[in-house]
């Protein structure tokens, strides 16, 4: 899968993925897609919400080992 920019928020404890996801989105243009890895549990669910109320679209998302990994095309 193909991504304009990766965020790196590895170790990070929600809500800091979260943070730092908007943060990456507003840098981007619209179509983009932002590549997200994580090891939060809890970032599936909330970057899937998160994305789904600010308009974008979670395209993919993959389990490598205990690293999420997600992708969001900015709406």
């Amino acid at each position: 899968m193909n991504s304009d920019k990766v965020l790196d928020a590895k170790g990070l404890a929600c809500p800091m993925p979260i943070v730092k996801t908007k943060k990456a989105m507003n840098e981007l243009e619209s179509g983009q897609v932002l590549e997200i890895h994580a090891t939060d549990k809890g970032a599936k669910a909330d970057l899937t919400a998160w994305a789904k109320s600010g308009g974008h679209d979670l395209v993919n998302h993959a389990e490598e080992g205990d690293v999420l990994k997600f992708w969001i095309k900015k709406g």
